[in-house]
């Protein structure tokens, strides 16, 4: 199993630790180094400055949002990364969710399975140098009747097939993801549930693909706090407001996929409680609300010991590259929990 690296969102104010966690990763061997976008930083400038300032980490979208680019664009942007990186980018791709796409973005949440497809189709055939026509439901290039003619990509990637992830979280995505993606971003994994929320879904999917799960990338992202084992409870209760935002707070009361996760992970009841709290505005309720257990099962807490017997769990579950979102209240903080990792995954006998 090999170890990412998650910067998250750039702009917060950690602009500059975020570029010295980077590259402690890449100088402790960690296999990638992934950033975020929602609607503030965009993922594309942060990963060509991280990768001139790295040599040999990968660095991934996670995630290229697809509301916010058209196909042809994420092809040249992929391809483009790959070339300045020197073969190092991985694409991560995602339909965000119904607020950010209709409202940040202006384009309509719907279809989304269907939608990614054929985005999928295209930025593939795109990056194939062939002249790219295509007709689908949502795209259809050349546009008919028009002046447009098929054109192929001018830029040359470093590599002939640039690895191509899907965040997914539902049942019927994370099948499809199977089925047409070389990877999988999964968030709020827990290792005693991983098989039944995502891998039996992801392994349909490489079925109807008529493959299996072999070279297919399992990739989730976890918090992780370093600290006594006789303090877990104090350091999952730092997750309390980040948890409770997304079962909570991300999306609409119909439509938050993460919440729906926590249901199908057994916590009916809390996360409709979690739900109800966050949505009439008490915050402190809601992140109250959230269960030890939950926390404790999506994040890595404690001792280097502790950590390295839950990465065996997540290896043994199907994780094959298991990306950590290294918490800290100082650079050093961080820097200290991003070597925990590194040194808990030779201890888990997993390096």
């Amino acid at each position: 199993m090999q170890l990412g690296i998650n910067l998250g969102y750039w702009g917060a104010g950690m602009d500059a630790d975020n570029l010295a966690v980077a590259q402690e990763a890449d100088r402790l061997g960690y296999a990638v180094c992934w950033a975020a976008e929602a609607y503030g930083s965009d993922a594309a400038t942060v990963l060509s400055w991280v990768a001139a300032q790295t040599e040999r980490i990968d660095v991934g979208s996670a995630i290229f949002q697809i509301p916010a680019r058209q196909p042809a664009m994420t092809a040249m942007t992929a391809a483009t990364l790959d070339s300045l990186s020197g073969g190092r980018f991985r694409l991560g791709l995602g339909v965000s969710g119904p607020q950010v796409s209709e409202g940040w973005y202006g384009v309509k949440f719907d279809k989304p399975l269907a939608r990614t497809r054929e985005y999928v189709e295209i930025v593939r055939k795109a990056m194939t140098r062939e002249r790219l026509s295509y007709e689908g439901e949502h795209w259809t290039l050349p546009l008919p009747g028009g002046p447009g003619k098929p054109l192929k990509l001018t830029v040359h990637p470093e590599r002939e097939h640039i690895p191509l992830y899907i965040a997914a979280i539902g049942p019927n995505n994370l099948e499809q993801t199977g089925e047409i993606a070389d990877g999988a971003l999964l968030i709020f994994p827990s290792a005693e549930h991983l098989e039944d929320t995502a891998i039996k879904h992801l392994r349909a999917g490489r079925e109807k693909a008529g493959t299996t799960m072999e070279g297919f990338d399992v990739c989730p992202t976890l918090p992780l706090a370093l600290g006594e084992d006789k303090d877990v409870t104090a350091l999952a209760d730092m997750f309390r407001p980040y948890t409770a935002l997304y079962v909570g707070g991300m999306g609409s009361r119909k439509q938050n996929f993460y919440n729906q996760l926590a249901q199908r992970m057994g916590y009916e009841k809390e996360a409709a409680e979690i739900q109800d709290k966050y949505l009439s505005g008490d915050k402190e309720g809601a992140a109250a609300a959230v269960p030890h257990a939950l926390i404790d099962q999506t994040t890595l807490l404690g001792s280097v010991d502790r950590i390295a017997d839950r990465m065996k769990a997540y290896a043994e579950a199907g994780v094959t590259t298991l990306t950590l979102a290294p918490a800290g209240f100082t650079l050093d903080d961080r820097i200290a929990s991003l070597r925990a990792g590194s040194e808990a995954l030779e201890r888990a006998g997993l390096a």
